[in-house]
Parts: structure tokens; C-alpha cells; sequence
């Protein structure tokens, strides 16, 4: 090797090391955001080409996979970031003289520092990156989270958002979500109780409730249930129905039934107990 080559390595081997730290640090980053970016892509694309009847049943499903995927996206691509810059830093200072434990011991003391003092803002982040990875529940879905109960409209990494019945939009911060009641993933349940009088033959009565849960259209999920009688009082006699449906069904599945049933009863002339509440739904995952 030429002198003059190994004199200007000694004179500017640091530099040359760090230059090159950076290029590679660089190029690296722009090779995994290039990989998030058609990872995202293809999801998004496969998800685009579902037929026009799927997008117009499901647009809340299409809005909940895309908003995930960007958002898992834009963790990896901040976690790439802040792990090469830390290692490009590590790098310059130790070509600079500093030693490598010095560096990783004030890391420590810099991360205890800042944990201490922002424990609420890393507990909500931490938790919603659990909510995003285990995808608990996305936009569209109706939730319970125990502060709220609603619609989601967003998921972000600290804060979830949730419209309530009346339109209040909350804000509820993932940290202080102890508990989750999603009412939109899987299946649903109609349940229908119909407070009859004391005397109405409930053997009739059942077969009239079979027929009119028959009556409704295709979006029950199987055979409608009679389970009996639900509560006995001298006054009336409670039976219950139930009814299995797809989610985002259940509503118009319940208001279905509670037309079928009132057809029905008038056609066999069937009364129900008098009150104000003979008659309610309460839908149930």
C-alpha cells in the first residue's frame, strides 16, 4: 500500500468511518422504508380488490385493515429511524474519543429521566401499540371501553376516539383502558323478551314467535331460539327470543323482529301485558 495512502487514512480514517456510517445508515433506511412501503402497498391493494358489493357492505372493515396497516407501518418506520440515528450518534462519538459505556450508561440516565417524568405518555403508548398489534378493536367497531361507549372513528398510538349515541366524540387515552367490551367482532345476538298476559297459551305463543322470527329476511345467522319462559309474575308471562346475526346487523335484525312479532301476535290475537316497557330488545355479543 502506497505511504501516502496509509498517511491519509491515518489522518482521516475518523472521518472516512463516519461518512461512510452515514451513507450506510442512509441507504439502510431507504431500503426498509422502500419494504414498509410495498408491504403497505400490497395490503392495500389486495384490499381494493374486493368487488364493489363487499366494499359497499363492509367499507368500515376496509377502513379499520388500511388504518392498521398504516399505523403499524409508521412504528416500524419510526423504530428503523430512531435505531439507525442512535447508532450513527454511537459511531461519531466514539471516533470522536467517547467511550461506548459512557454513551450507553447516559442513555440510561437520559431514558430513566424521561420515563420518570412522561410515565402516563409511555403507558398510553405502549398500550396502544398492544391495542394496534392485537387489533382489539379498529375504526367502525362499537365498544365499551368502560369511560366511553360508542362508535371508534380513530386509533392512534396514544388516544382512541369514540362517538357516543348522543354525538359526543371522546377521547380516551389507551393508558387508562382497563377493560374492552367489543360488540362488533364475531357475531351478535338479538335478544328479545315479550311480556305476555297471565292467561295467553304459551305453547301458541311460541309457535306464533317461531313464525315471526321465520318472516324476517336473510341477515339472521341460523334458526331464531325460544327459550322459554324468562320470568313469571301473577300478571304477565315473559318468554325470550333470540336470534343470532352478523354485527353489524344486529340493529336492523332487532327492529326486524320486533315488526315480525307485532304482525304476528295481532294475526293470532295474542295480547301482551299491559305497560309501558311489555315489549323491549336488548342486543348482546
Amino acid at each position: 500500500m502506497p505511504a501516502w495512502l496509509i498517511s491519509f487514512y491515518a489522518d482521516w480514517g475518523p472521518l472516512l468511518r463516519i461518512a461512510l456510517s452515514i451513507v450506510a445508515a442512509l441507504v439502510l433506511r431507504a431500503l426498509l422504508a422502500f419494504a414498509i412501503r410495498r408491504v403497505v402497498k400490497s395490503i392495500t391493494k389486495s384490499v381494493r380488490r374486493i368487488d364493489d358489493l363487499a366494499k359497499q357492505e363492509s367499507p368500515l372493515a376496509q377502513a379499520r385493515l388500511l388504518q392498521r396497516t398504516e399505523t403499524i407501518a409508521s412504528v416500524l418506520g419510526n423504530l428503523a429511524t430512531w435505531g439507525l440515528t442512535f447508532t450513527v450518534i454511537s459511531v461519531i462519538l466514539s471516533e470522536a474519543g467517547v467511550s461506548p459505556g459512557a454513551i450507553v450508561a447516559g442513555a440510561g440516565i437520559l431514558g430513566a429521566g424521561l420515563g420518570f417524568g412522561a410515565q402516563s405518555l409511555v403507558r398510553d403508548l405502549i398500550s396502544g401499540l398492544f391495542i394496534v398489534f392485537e387489533d382489539q378493536y379498529g375504526v367502525g367497531d362499537s365498544v365499551d371501553l368502560g369511560q366511553a361507549e360508542g362508535v371508534v372513528e380513530s386509533v392512534g398510538l396514544r388516544v382512541t376516539q369514540v362517538r357516543d349515541l348522543e354525538g359526543t366524540l371522546w377521547f380516551v387515552r389507551n393508558g387508562e383502558i382497563m377493560r374492552v367490551g367489543n360488540q362488533s367482532q364475531g357475531w351478535a345476538r338479538a335478544v328479545i323478551d315479550v311480556a305476555l298476559e297471565y292467561q295467553t297459551d304459551v305453547a301458541h305463543a311460541q309457535e306464533v314467535l317461531t313464525k315471526a322470527a321465520k318472516s324476517i329476511d336473510g341477515k339472521a345467522l341460523g334458526e331464531a331460539e325460544i327459550w322459554g319462559i324468562n320470568a313469571l309474575s301473577g300478571d304477565q308471562v315473559v318468554l325470550r327470543l333470540v336470534q343470532k346475526t352478523k354485527p353489524e346487523d344486529k340493529d336492523s335484525v332487532a327492529r326486524a323482529l320486533r315488526h315480525a312479532v307485532k304482525v304476528e301476535f295481532d294475526k293470532a290475537n295474542i295480547k301482551l301485558a299491559s305497560g309501558a316497557n311489555a315489549i323491549y330488545v336488548n342486543v348482546k355479543n
